[in-house]
């Protein structure tokens, strides 16, 4: 199988009469791992299902959505591989112009609350369709209890219920989606399968209740109640079933799917995949995120970092699988004979890139512990840091033929390189030697520990370590590389005392005029935006100043850079 079929005239050159699972997506179908949509259908597809894919459907006619018919099984329904409000507006509302999904570039195709929007365009020319609605993807994931919408300024209800879909697949969905399939085509209950949320009459017995739709919005100490109870329980191996009321109805929400195991995650990423846009949707014109994911390689999922402005704890989870190193090595052999490669990877990593390998085994045997993170505050003790595996990787990956540069693009956490007593030094040496190209990316995010403290992150003093660290290994290398620093402002707790003491501190510590700024985006699932909403810190429960002045906010961000030299560049 080269790409899935978009049209009925590649079905029938398979020799197929009908599918049995039609996937719709917000962005254009790049038959590519980094697509979830495309690795879904081709994860479907490996097992035995027919499945076609339409990207990008015209909301405001039948000629997109008919164009495969209906399917046999289901429809699944993905707003992309980002929320479709993030993909469409700033930090302050604007309407984004571009989109990198989008052939041309143009931000004209993707609908907002695409998820809704494409399963009434289902209801609407298929009202008699016998196939359910699946949601899936990260905004299905994020929205799937009651949440709070930025965009709207309130709390709406489990997506499911906005949308009027039948069943939503949550996480990192190739397990549920695939059990699903199977359930349906051999008309078996589904309502057990892991990793699926469904509207139901009554309650499921021995599964948490979450404070309710009505209970959340009238009270905001309920809506943080039912977001911690839904926090902890997104491990695979702890979390227990959830409800929550809505109206007369109720959500079932049920436990995650279990971990894969590195062996499982080989053969997602083994299967094949062409790395270029569909034909039908490239001549509509150029996809810029195909540049980048083009020659990437994903090595692991999931991240324990667990920044509370960050949603991959709830989407991906708290545990890092990595796939073995021959898996990752084959993978990059396979690129090496694309045509036209240049000998460049353009990313080796995931999530957080020096987690590959690394896990707590306490954690993989009995689950994510409920009273502590493993980073914050401090390192947990159990987690033992080692990058001798990465070394290793790269190393080998160094000598592959064609190979010239491997650049590891993904953020990178400078903490634990720094706990790594025994090889983080080396794995500094290895990656400023051979895989950045003039500057290293890192995410402080902020310098000052009030505000740090909320994002979940360390305080300052482990920046300025690694910060004197990369100047002097670059100084023995004879390199003469850059720190390139990722900021936030706005973040909840921040004001603009903090954005001139942030500014001081680069000045003086860092010895930059930082330039990669972004205002802070309260997006669905995260405890930043329930710090956001509520004006409290869930953890304390004391009050929190929060800026929700748009002007405001961007005067956060200009005491950093000013809007003239935004201008500018």
């Amino acid at each position: 199988m080269m790409f899935l079929p978009t049209t009925m005239e590649e079905v029938k050159k398979l020799g197929w009469n009908y599918l049995d699972i039609i996937l719709i997506s917000g962005d254009t179908y790049i038959d590519s791992s980094y697509n979830g949509t495309a690795l879904i259908g081709k994860w479907l597809y490996k097992h035995g299902f027919k499945v076609g894919i339409i990207a990008q459907p015209d909301i405001n006619s039948d000629i997109d959505i008919k164009r495969l018919g209906e399917p046999k099984l289901y429809w699944a329904v993905s707003a992309g591989c980002v929320d479709s409000m993030v993909a469409n507006y700033t930090a302050t509302k604007k309407k984004r112009r571009s989109d990198d999904f989008t052939p041309g570039g143009e931000n004209t195709k993707r609908p907002d609350r695409a998820s809704i929007a494409y399963t009434n365009l289902i209801k609407r020319y298929f009202k008699n369709s016998e196939a359910p609605i699946v949601l899936g993807g990260i905004e299905a994931s994020l929205r799937r209890i009651t949440h709070y919408d930025y965009w709207s300024n309130n709390l709406r209800r489990p997506l499911i219920f906005d949308a009027k879909a039948d069943i939503l697949s949550y996480g990192m969905g190739e397990k549920s989606m695939l059990e699903l399939a199977r359930a349906i085509r051999d008309k078996k209950d589904w309502r057990d399968i892991r990793g699926l949320s469904y509207i139901s009459k009554e309650i499921k017995e021995g599964y948490l209740e979450l404070p309710s739709y009505e209970n959340c919005v009238k009270d905001k100490k309920e809506f943080i109640k039912a977001f911690e109870t839904f926090y902890h329980n997104c491990d695979s191996i702890l979390s227990k079933g959830l409800y929550q009321k809505c109206g007369d109805r109720y959500l079932i929400q049920n436990p995650p799917s279990e971990n894969f195991s590195s062996r499982e995650l080989d053969a997602i990423y083994s299967m094949d995949f062409e790395r270029d846009v569909h034909p039908y949707y490239k001549k509509m014109g150029e996809v810029r995120a195909l540049d980048t994911i083009k020659t990437s390689v994903t090595t692991h999922r999931g991240c324990y970092g667990e920044c509370n402005f960050c949603a991959i704890a709830i989407h991906q989870g708290r545990t890092v699988i990595s796939r073995t190193e021959d898996s990752i090595v084959d993978e990059v052999k396979e690129i090496t004979k694309m045509k036209k490669f240049k000998g460049n990877i353009a990313d080796v990593g995931g999530p957080t890139a020096n987690m590959y390998q690394v896990e707590c085994k306490k954690k993989l045997k009995f689950g994510a512990c409920q009273d502590r993170r493993c980073l914050y505050p401090q390192k947990c003790p159990a987690l033992k840091i080692d990058h001798s595996k990465q070394i290793d990787l790269l190393k080998r990956l160094k000598g592959i033929d064609k190979i010239k540069k491997i650049f590891i693009a993904s953020g990178i956490r400078y903490d634990m390189i720094l706990d790594d007593k025994k090889c983080g030094q080396m794995y500094m040496e290895e990656i400023i030697k051979d895989h950045v190209s003039g500057q290293m990316k890192i995410a402080p995010e902020h310098t000052e520990d009030k505000v740090l403290s909320l994002m979940g992150k360390q305080g300052k003093a482990p920046l300025k370590e690694f910060k004197e660290k990369f100047y002097q290994i670059n100084k023995k290398l004879g390199k003469k590389q850059f720190l390139t620093y990722y900021l936030i402002a706005a973040h909840p707790g921040c004001n603009e005392k903090d954005m001139l003491d942030l500014k001081r501190f680069a000045s003086a510590e860092l010895r930059v005029n930082p330039e990669q700024v972004q205002i802070f985006t309260p997006t669905p699932s995260t405890y930043s935006t329930l710090m956001y909403y509520t004006e409290m810190d869930p953890f304390t429960g004391k009050k929190l100043f929060v800026e929700k002045d748009n002007g405001k906010k961007q005067k956060q961000k200009d005491i950093l850079i000013p809007r003239e030299n935004n201008k500018r560049r």
